[in-house]
């Protein structure tokens, strides 16, 4: 299925429905949006562009992002979206990587981009009177037909330990990660509104096609990004506001929250997922804003569709086992199995710690030319996610850490954000991330960074009483190193790759 043919008949159905808003004001009805996609699919193709052929976009987010989005698979190609902030030489090298001929973008990255892709790449500027042209001229009536096999997205991961891998994802892929949402996440209602605020290259753009499919609207903030302030000012106004969010945005939400005595008015459905959202940071956040969070756990090879923990699990404080699964990430999503394996792929028992591997429908093709990396990735019909954790009797998972991020002191296993929980309990404490330093003797010992509130400090003997009180001494950091903030990459992960890289200046 083409998912350009979800808008299509959205667009037959209701073609006078709101259908794109920046802030408040409406751009297009689902008439519009899908006319203007036709003419741009129709506008690529008489350019060349035809099935399996791949489009980029570098822009920011914008309402002509989903435009161009559906007109890429309008017309039967791939699209390749890249995070606008991303240096021009990474988008650059993503282009040539994916053999990409044509590329949207928005004024800022074309200018930045022209100079280092070559003259045979074609890029049109979402502002521009060339792209205004493609979407006003006659339009394919129909979508190009594709199979579920067929590249429909390809996605770079972020290249923490090299060159980023392009993501297969397929039309079949995207299918099996809509259909799941709507039982295992959340319901949308043709009169939500889903709010991009988080970048669209990335997890909150998949979000789309669930609000295509039942009609809803699609809101693209006025700043074209995360404003707590705006989103809590704008969110009463368009009503039923769903929305995806990395945890330290979900944390900025709630402090802004906080500071304006709101509890977030408007908003419907807040996903939570891209990090660890530590347990003090969520009880606040039902505490201040309600039953509005969902957790899922997901990867650009498995798109969002791994675990979910569903809003009454996030918010239920009555279960006997309440807080063991609220800090986990809840049970596998319907069209997939997930499993917890030993280094030789076998089932481990339940509670014992081992690498998460799913596999299903939602599971990527593979990487794009790297035909050794998907076979180290997916082995036996299981990906392997690198994450280490572990399932309990309910099928409840929990997260460890990342196997890289395992801290192996004098012989023995140390998972980060078990420290990181128990330093976060401090009342100071605003944002904390563990890391292994290189030692003679033990290997490896641990060091905290920490960041306070605004006008608050935490003293390390402090910190210290905390780890004892909860933890094994051996788990205790051996350094603080107090930071006005933490390092963040584009999606609000914090960066201990960067971390590390501090820790070895000092």
């Amino acid at each position: 299925m083409n998912p350009a043919e979800w808008l299509r008949r959205t667009a037959i159905r209701h073609p006078g429905d709101a259908a794109l808003l920046e802030g408040t004001e409406r751009r297009a009805t689902y008439g519009e949006f899908a006319r203007s996609v036709g003419a741009i699919g129709a506008a690529l193709a008489a350019r060349g562009t035809a099935k399996g052929d791949r489009v980029a976009l570098f822009a920011s987010n914008r309402t002509e992002y989903l435009e161009a989005l559906y007109g890429i698979w309008w017309a039967g190609a791939a699209a390749v979206p890249i995070n606008a902030k991303l240096h021009e030489r990474e988008a650059a090298w993503m282009i040539g990587h994916a053999g990409v001929r044509f590329v949207f973008a928005d004024d800022k990255s074309a200018a930045a981009l022209t100079p280092h892709v070559p003259e045979t790449v074609t890029i049109v500027s979402l502002q521009g009177s060339d792209f205004d042209a493609m979407r006003s001229g006659a339009p394919l009536d129909e979508p190009v037909p594709l199979e579920p096999e067929d590249l429909a997205w390809l996605f770079y991961t972020s290249g923490t330990t090299g060159r980023p891998k392009g993501v297969m994802l397929t039309c079949g892929n995207l299918t099996s990660m809509a259909l799941s949402y709507f039982v295992d996440v959340d319901d949308v209602r043709p009169q939500d509104a889903i709010l991009y605020a988080a970048p669209m290259s990335h997890g909150a753009g998949l979000y789309n096609f669930m609000h295509v499919m039942k009609g809803a609207r699609h809101v693209v903030p006025q700043s074209g990004g995360f404003e707590a302030g705006e989103i809590l000012q704008i969110a009463p106004l368009i009503g039923s506001v769903s929305m995806f969010a990395a945890p330290t945005m979900v944390r900025r939400l709630v402090d802004a929250a906080k500071a304006a005595g709101t509890t977030g008015r408007g908003l419907r459905t807040i996903v939570y997922a891209g990090g660890p959202m530590y347990e003090a940071d969520i009880l606040e956040a039902v505490e201040v804003m309600g039953a509005r969070f969902v957790q899922i756990y997901g990867q650009g090879e498995c798109p969002m569709g791994i675990t979910a923990l569903q809003r009454h699990e996030v918010s239920d404080r009555e279960h006997p086992r309440w807080r063991e699964r609220l800090n986990s990430v809840g049970t596998a999503q319907s069209v997939v199995r997930v499993a917890v394996l030993d280094e030789a792929g076998r089932e481990l028992p339940r509670g014992e710690v081992g690498e998460i591997a799913v596999r299903g429908e939602t599971v990527m093709k593979g990487y794009w030319e790297n035909p050794e990396a998907t076979a180290r990735t997916i082995r036996d019909g299981w990906l392997w996610t690198g994450d280490l954790g572990r399932m309990d009797a309910d099928g409840y998972v929990t997260l460890q850490d990342r196997s890289r991020d395992v801290i192996i002191s004098g012989g023995t296993n140390i998972y980060p954000r078990e420290v990181e929980e128990v330093l976060l309990t401090h009342p100071a404490v605003h944002e904390v991330a563990v890391i292994g330093r290189p030692d003679p003797e033990w290997g490896e010992v641990v060091v905290a960074f920490v960041a306070c509130h605004a006008g608050q400090k935490a003293e390390a003997s402090e910190l210290d009483a905390l780890c004892l009180n909860r933890i094994a001494r051996f788990k205790r950091p051996k350094a603080y190193r107090f930071v006005p903030a933490l390092p963040k990459n584009n999606y609000g992960k914090i960066l201990k790759t960067e971390l590390r890289v501090w820790t070895l200046a000092q």
